[in-house]
């Protein structure tokens, strides 16, 4: 993958790993995935986190939420199932609390956030648009429509478009649409989020799972089923990034099972601007540095001098 054409000196001051995001500009593509970062000062004993790309919240709502009762984690093969229930602090507190933290990182800061109706969502994103250091705000439509019947809105392109139109009335920050694998084509509900006026996608989310206890024969979650995540799905969000990328004119941010920088490096070559690391950070909390450093190492042996260069240059 060599560049011959690269200047002697191109690579002198190192590859540069920026990458364009929504209007953010964003030192490297590396970023956690909602929901196993905390809300960012959980990691900072381990981690330099203004070398990070961005930080990304653990999912908001307008009060705090208690979530799912225990167990609610169950390890699998190659990966592990969540069923946290979106246990948050609740909006007042996490301005209160946690914003005096994350202001004082040299990274953008992209708060997740969900409802369950729509009103509820426009009313986050009325209050988080106000909120000064959010960057941007990452909309999560995995949730139950609970005035509809608890169709999760992710599910339905209808559904979708109506939360992202309201929220992107009241949001003037980015918004990136985090999209659901649980549905039969990904690509009709990302041309919905698009036309509904999103800036960007993230995908994908869990995927619903189960595992269960020979002994007791029950589910090993007391919610029965739960989020699937780490390397075991890497393959279905690769491919469905893939398709996602080709179907839209938004940036996409890949997510599910990215470990090493070659994994990252999968996810951009197949179309992704950017990319999040979620069930690596339980493994190692320094994972996404790591990460980091090998897409520096990739880029000097390639000879690639600019990384943003690999996006969506998968041959076919």
């Amino acid at each position: 993958m060599t560049n011959p054409s690269l200047p002697e000196n191109a690579m002198e001051a190192g590859p540069d790993l920026s990458v364009s995001l929504a209007g953010l500009q964003l030192k490297n593509p590396v970023m956690p995935a909602s929901g196993t970062f905390g809300y960012g000062e959980e990691y900072s004993p381990y981690m330099d986190l203004g070398r990070l790309g961005a930080v990304v919240t653990k999912g908001l709502s307008l009060r705090p939420k208690a979530g799912n009762r225990t167990p609610r984690i169950a390890e699998t093969h190659g990966g592990m199932l969540n069923a946290i229930g979106l246990q948050n602090v609740g909006l007042e507190a996490f301005c209160q609390e946690k914003m005096p933290f994350l202001r004082q990182i040299a990274t953008p800061v992209i708060v997740n956030f969900f409802g369950n109706s729509q009103e509820e969502y426009v009313e986050v994103a009325r209050q988080i648009d106000q909120i000064d250091g959010v960057a941007a705000a990452e909309l999560n439509i995995s949730c139950p429509n609970v005035k509809h019947g608890g169709i999760v809105f992710g599910t339905d392109p209808a559904a979708a478009a109506a939360v992202v139109g309201g929220v992107r009335e009241v949001l003037n920050k980015p918004l990136i649409v985090k999209l659901t694998p649980n549905v039969t084509d990904i690509t009709v509900i990302a041309r919905a989020v698009e036309d509904a006026g999103a800036d960007a996608i993230c995908c994908i989310n869990t995927l619903t799972g189960m595992a269960v206890d020979i002994h007791s024969r029950r589910p090993q979650l007391a919610n029965g089923t739960g989020g699937l995540s780490g390397p075991a799905v890497k393959p279905i969000a690769l491919r469905m990034v893939y398709q996602v990328a080709r179907a839209v004119k938004l940036p996409v941010i890949g997510v599910g099972g990215i470990v090493t920088a070659e994994d990252a490096l999968e996810f951009l070559i197949a179309g992704a601007s950017a990319v999040q690391v979620g069930t690596a950070n339980f493994l190692d909390p320094a994972a996404m540095i790591a990460i980091i450093d090998g897409l520096d190492r990739f880029c000097r042996q390639e000879q690639i001098a600019k990384l943003a260069d690999l996006i969506g240059t998968l041959r076919c």
